[in-house]
């Protein structure tokens, strides 16, 4: 098993570098390119949720990311702890935003949940929120 754990400002400039961590860290497994890119699109979705939704933008708040990999079993975890959510049916609701005002606003989650093999949803209003994702890498074979 190898994991590694990474914190970083509330700020959307921090995306790119949540993205390129995830690529670096699955690096080994030799994924496909499509794997990487399904893996950044989740990271953006993800942290950018928590940046804008769970933080309102605070730089000073912190995005804590998490994943671990077992044989070709990956766990990516993102947290925020933020505002949480009131409503969690309402927000896989796709096109359920409380942003509406941004391009893409309400499909962060149903395009998480389409990549992923699965996605639980942890949320306390006032505590933040936990993303929990798993997706199998293909068998190089």
């Amino acid at each position: 098993m190898n994991s590694m754990e990474i914190s970083f400002s509330a700020t959307l400039d921090n995306e790119n570098f949540a993205r390129t961590a995830v690529g670096a860290f699955l690096t080994p497994l030799n994924p496909t390119i499509d794997e990487i890119i399904e893996f950044k699109t989740i990271v953006s979705e993800g942290v950018s949720n928590a940046i804008i939704h769970g933080y309102n933008h605070n730089p000073e708040c912190h995005v804590v990311m998490k994943m671990t990999i077992e044989e070709r079993c990956v766990q990516l975890i993102i947290q925020d702890y933020g505002k949480g959510i009131e409503n969690l049916e309402q927000v896989k609701t796709p096109f359920y935003t409380t942003a509406k005002d941004l391009e893409h606003a309400g499909m962060g989650i149903t395009i998480i949940e389409t990549l992923a093999d699965s996605l639980e949803i942890e949320s306390v209003v006032n505590i933040g929120t936990k993303l929990i994702i798993t997706k199998r890498l293909k068998d190089n074979g």
